[in-house]
């Protein structure tokens, strides 16, 4: 009865109407969930669920032919349509699963732990009230994956269900510690095993593959941190031995565990089998590049479980395809499945039967995915562990040059060079761009600029050595591949390679042949690797390549880039175009000329992209001496960038507002270097386009607003006394300054606000500007008084109370009245000094302090006999909460912070006495009026401070 219920039930899933078994449309014969409408996808979930629910509730235990039966078909099912099972039948399928391996026989088993990956595959967190049948001490899967598990079908199998266990799902509940460690140890205890001679080489090769998609699954997302050395080293050590698991030439033996060091350690390598297996590798890595291996066949279904598309690399691989590093692509057992015919007819199958001799190249298949597996495995272990420990490692996995007489370490770059699987080759390329990646403080220490005569090799020269190594490696692998996916990786491991070694430590030429080798790829089609590779042409790079050389490539890199059907596109122009020129200093002539004309022009191109690397690389080019003297190049530039700043892209106006802030930079050290002449020459119609313009983008986003508020106040401080006389002008510099007072006082980011007070600053540098009447002013000390009083961010404020201490005259700060508020805002600010919620502004607090006394002292330095007074009741009042600030200051050591300001201890005493002879000599003018002499405050605060040092010193 069970048999003809069961058989119905087949029957409808294949699209079969059967007496008294209804059947739904969407489960017609070669129908797939993708192929379906979204609602049609849930019925038929739903009706695979309710089939299978249906079925184990029809066979019973003690009928282990259908239950093998019943089990295949949920594995089967799951695998094909990728079913999502509801929570209902989940819990009543792995319960069914889990009374199962505790009642069938043994020779069952392996299809029960199919089923049981397959239901709980990305089901995890609704597995958690069976963790402890599957998991615990005595948990069912730790039985099936101990070592001393005699049947390593059933072993492999328990290991893809643990595997499955693993997997994250996003939002949801992650395994308990415990649990984690347990499958950790379960994984690292399978790598470590050794193939037996009974045991094929496909079958443990599937069983590394279940242990190296464990432990990945295990790392991924951040789910567990590798932390203790000995957990790292055993984890690395096996990885490394799966790393070259099969590959033809090479066999290694590796220790259990690797452990820090400079040198490779325990690389052994069996000499017999490699004097054998040389010259076959040698002729092999000679011609495998030749002709390129078609894809591997998959099996006709999966047998690890639920098929995994995604979850196995999260990181992109191979060209515009992005090939993932996949664990879960596996083929079938190849050894053969118990007959129906026997098993109906009550004979009980073999827990195993022979399998029959396979071919050399299935079997180097399998080896292969082992090996990309492994180093699958090994990209989300870099992400797991601090870059500082994981550098203890380098001498490992990253080759060095062979000492005399010794054979060279086996490294990644063995893989990259040898194995013949192109596949394998990207993997171990992209797993040591990682690996490079955020090296520049490591790799800082090389050197062998100098020959070194010692006794013993210096950890400097060890890791020279490494990265000369690197290169040779690196290049001739560019030269012998023929694969254009792993040339990609191979261009991307150089460029992190270049933007991280510290060439000016090294002999010369590394560079000067990366050059001369990435030279051929600009032009060659289909090949789009250097679009990847933006630190092969960025500052360092340029600056450390031969100088005519790095011009030529980039110049046609641009010159390229909108030609139709060419390699130089908007991505790799806007990576081009800012370091066109970075060694700009160096007279070459017409090279100069072709790079600013082509900038120029392509300020002017439609693409967004192209035009905002071009309105940057200006910004770049404006700060060179000989550009900036040119009044020509410095209009045609404003031209150009304020074309850019009305663009309708958001990042080409915000690539543009830089830039602008880096021209008017260069209006104000023209000014102070070239004196009236440069003046003079700049045309006043620009003059006010650029005012116009500035104060229109100060208007917009932030990213722009910061830039443009910079260049405000740089305009406004060239301005010379005609132009603010000039009635066109009028109007345009009170927007202008009404704009950036207004961003002060806004709610905008930080870096806009601490930019506004720096441009009002500058605004209060400029002499022709009427800043002690004009009504303007009395807005400006107010916002910037509001802002060093109560502003979260302690760099806005000190940024505000440097701009308060800018003007040199009295007049310029207006009334009494306003002088006065003024230092009272600086009193109170220098109170509350201390006052915030966010602790990360307490490193601030103390540069915060130093730049409100020294704005309190120029304050005192200027002030007129009508302001005492006040000052004295200020002084009265909060005197003794002054006092051990302006003792502090005045003892502290200089330093330059945020503020800009750099002053040591003498002129900070300087400023002090100062202070003191201006007010002794404005009381001496009141003749004894004043009630509260100022200037014996001051001499109060020097006679502590020289007492203080005086005793210090004793």
């Amino acid at each position: 009865m069970a048999c003809r219920e069961l058989f119905k039930l087949l029957l409808v899933l294949l699209g079969f109407r059967c007496p008294g078994v209804g059947s739904h449309p969407s489960c017609s014969t070669g129908s797939s969930p993708s192929m379906l409408p979204r609602e049609d996808t849930w019925f038929l979930f739903q009706d695979v669920c309710a089939v299978l629910v249906q079925g184990c509730q029809l066979v019973l235990l003690d009928q282990e032919h259908l239950v093998s039966k019943v089990c295949q078909l949920i594995h089967h099912l799951l695998n094909r349509y990728q079913v999502m099972v509801d929570e209902q039948s989940l819990n009543f399928l792995l319960s069914y699963c889990i009374s199962a391996l505790r009642q069938c026989s043994s020779w069952t088993h392996v299809e029960i732990l199919q089923a049981l990956a397959a239901l709980v595959y990305n089901n995890g967190p609704k597995c958690q009230k069976f963790l402890p049948d599957l998991l615990g001490k005595a948990g069912l899967l730790l039985q099936l994956s101990d070592p001393a598990q005699p049947d390593v079908e059933l072993r492999r199998a328990a290991v893809r269900s643990m595997a499955n266990l693993c997997l994250s799902v996003p939002g949801q509940p992650y395994l308990d510690e415990s649990y984690r460690s347990v499958c950790f140890q379960t994984f690292l205890s399978v790598l470590q095993s050794s193939k037996t001679t009974d045991v094929d080489d496909i079958t443990f090769c599937m069983l590394l593959q279940s242990a190296l998609k464990g432990v990945q699954s295990l790392l991924n997302g951040g789910k567990m941190k590798l932390m203790q050395i000995d957990q790292i080293g055993a984890l690395l050590a096996v990885l490394k031995k799966c790393m070259f698991h099969g590959l033809p030439g090479l066999s290694i033996e590796v220790p259990t565990a690797l452990y820090p060091a400079p040198l490779p350690q325990y690389d052994k390598r069996s000499p017999a089998k490699q004097e054998q297996s040389e010259p076959a590798a040698s002729k092999q890595t000679g011609s495998r590049r030749k002709k390129c291996k078609g894809k591997q066949k998959k099996g006709e279904f999966g047998e690890e479980g639920r098929e995994d598309s995604g979850d196995a690399g999260e990181e992109s691989v191979l060209g515009a395809a992005m090939v993932k590093l996949q664990l879960g692509d596996v083929q079938s057992s190849p050894c053969p499945q118990p007959r129906v015919s026997d098993v109906c007819a009550g004979k009980e199958p073999p827990s195993w039967q022979p399998c029959k001799r396979l071919s050399s190249s299935e079997s180097e298949s399998y080896q292969a995915n082992v090996r990309q597996g492994a180093l699958a495995c090994f990209l989300s272990t870099i992400k797991s562990i601090e870059k500082r420990v994981l550098y203890g490692y380098w001498s490992a996995f990253v080759p060095d040059a062979p000492g005399i007489g010794s054979p060279q370490s086996v490294s990644l770059m063995t893989i990259a060079l040898k194995d013949p699987s192109p596949k394998t080759r990207a993997c171990a390329l992209q797993v040591l761009s990682a690996f490079l990646e955020g090296s520049k403080q490591f790799l800082s220490v090389a050197e062998d600029a100098n020959d070194h005569k010692r006794a013993f090799t210096p950890f400097s020269v060890t890791i020279a050595s490494s990265i000369r190594e690197l290169h040779r490696c690196l290049l001739l692998a560019l030269v012998a591949e023929s694969s254009s996916q792993t040339l990609t990786q191979i261009i991307k491991c150089l460029a992190n390679l270049v933007s991280n070694a510290p060439y000016s430590r090294l002999k010369p030429g590394l560079l000067t042949r990366v050059w001369n080798q990435i030279k051929p790829y600009i032009s060659h089609k289909g090949l789009h690797s250097l679009c990847c590779s933006p630190p092969l042409l960025c500052p360092d790079t340029l600056r450390n390549a031969p100088s005519a050389s790095s011009l030529e490539v980039s110049a046609e890199f641009c010159c390229s880039a909108e030609s139709p059907g060419s390699l130089g596109s908007a991505r790799t122009t806007a990576l081009v175009l800012p370091w066109l020129s970075i060694s700009w200093g160096r007279d070459w002539g017409d090279q100069q000329i072709l790079c600013v004309t082509l900038l120029l022009g392509l300020n002017h191109s439609e693409n967004p992209l192209v035009k905002a690397a071009a309105a940057r690389a200006l910004g770049v080019y404006i700060l060179f001496p000989c550009l900036r003297q040119d009044v020509m190049f410095v209009a045609d530039t404003a031209n150009a960038i304020l074309n850019s700043l009305h663009d309708k892209s958001p990042n080409v106006r915000a690539k543009a507002a830089w830039s602008l802030g880096n021209l008017t930079d260069t209006l104000i050290i023209n000014m102070e270097t070239m004196g009236q002449s440069f003046q003079e020459e700049l045309s006043d119609v620009l003059l006010l386009k650029l005012l116009r313009s500035a104060t229109e983008a100060s208007k917009d986003r932030d990213k722009v607003k910061s830039n443009a508020v910079r260049a405000l106040g740089n305009v406004l401080h060239f301005l010379q006394p005609c132009h603010v006389a000039n009635p066109r002008f009028r109007e345009a510099i009170e927007e202008s300054l009404q704009a950036l007072i207004a961003t002060v006082g806004s709610e905008a980011t930080m870096k806009v606000r601490w930019n506004a007070c720096y441009a009002l600053g500058n605004v209060f540098r400029n002499p022709a500007l009427p800043l002690g009447e004009a009504p303007w002013a009395t807005q400006a000390f107010s916002v910037l008084s509001s802002v060093v009083k109560s502003c979260k961010n302690f760099k806005v404020r000190i940024k505000s109370a440097m701009a308060l201490s800018i003007p040199s005259r009295r007049e310029c700060y207006g009334s009494p009245e306003q002088f006065c508020h003024i230092w009272s805002a600086l009193v109170e600010a220098l109170q509350r000094s201390e006052d915030t919620e966010d602790f990360l502004e307490f490193k601030y607090s103390s540069s915060l302090r130093s730049q409100l006394c020294q704005a309190l002292l120029h304050l005192l330095q200027l002030a007129r006999s009508s302001d005492l007074p006040l000052l004295g009741s200020s002084l009265r009042e909060h005197g003794h909460a002054i006092r051990p600030y302006v003792l502090q200051y005045l003892s502290s050591p200089g330093h330059e912070g945020d503020s800009g300001a750099h002053t040591d201890l003498g002129h900070r005493e300087r400023a002090l006495q100062g202070a003191i002879e201006h007010l002794s000599a404005v009381e001496r003018e009141l003749q004894g009026k004043a009630r509260l002499r100022v200037s014996l405050f001051l001499e109060d605060v020097l006679t502590h401070h020289t007492s203080a040092t005086e005793l210090a010193e004793a």
